[in-house]
């Protein structure tokens, strides 16, 4: 099988994940393709899974990102598996209710309005989708960030042997 792994990312963080994540599918036995967002590239990507992510700023996935998934070959990857990542600001154990709230309303869910923009194309965004919280605007990524990006890469792998 065959992953592409496109990713855009400001300060690093999000490629660190998106590099996490090639690195276990490359672990597990498959060819991998990285790509960002951000350079060109001779033909459209091609494969047989592929994880998209993007930082979230605003509570939203960066323009270039969105702009990736409007613009995906939908015939290519109509019956292809596609799993959307992001990197959030990391949230104190002190955070108040407002704090918590607003992470949920808009950080999380900034994930899931891209794979529902993707769903709407009719592409086959799965559900469970990976967040990654990042110290500070810049970063870095939590110690525990590189772990869960490669634990959620093999729970999304075992899901599809299912």
């Amino acid at each position: 099988m065959k992953g592409v792994v496109v990713f855009d990312s400001y300060y690093g963080n999000t490629r660190i994940v998106a590099e996490a994540i090639a690195e276990e599918l490359k672990s597990e036995g498959h060819e991998v393709e990285l790509r960002s967002v951000r350079e060109k590239y001779p033909a459209p990507p091609q494969g047989d899974i592929m994880f998209l992510g993007s930082p979230v700023r605003f509570g939203s996935t960066t323009r270039k990102m969105k702009k990736f998934v409007k613009n995906l070959d939908d015939i290519a990857w109509k019956d292809k598996p596609i799993i959307v990542f992001t990197t959030i600001l990391w949230q104190s154990e002190n955070a108040t209710d407002k704090q918590k709230e607003s992470r949920e309303k808009y950080d999380i869910v900034a994930g899931q309005k891209l794979g529902d923009e993707a769903k709407s194309r009719g592409l086959k965004a799965l559900d469970n989708r990976l967040w990654v919280d990042v110290k500070g605007l810049k970063g870095p990524l939590i110690e525990t960030g590189v772990e869960k990006a490669k634990q959620f890469t093999r729970e999304v792998l075992l899901s599809l042997k299912n």
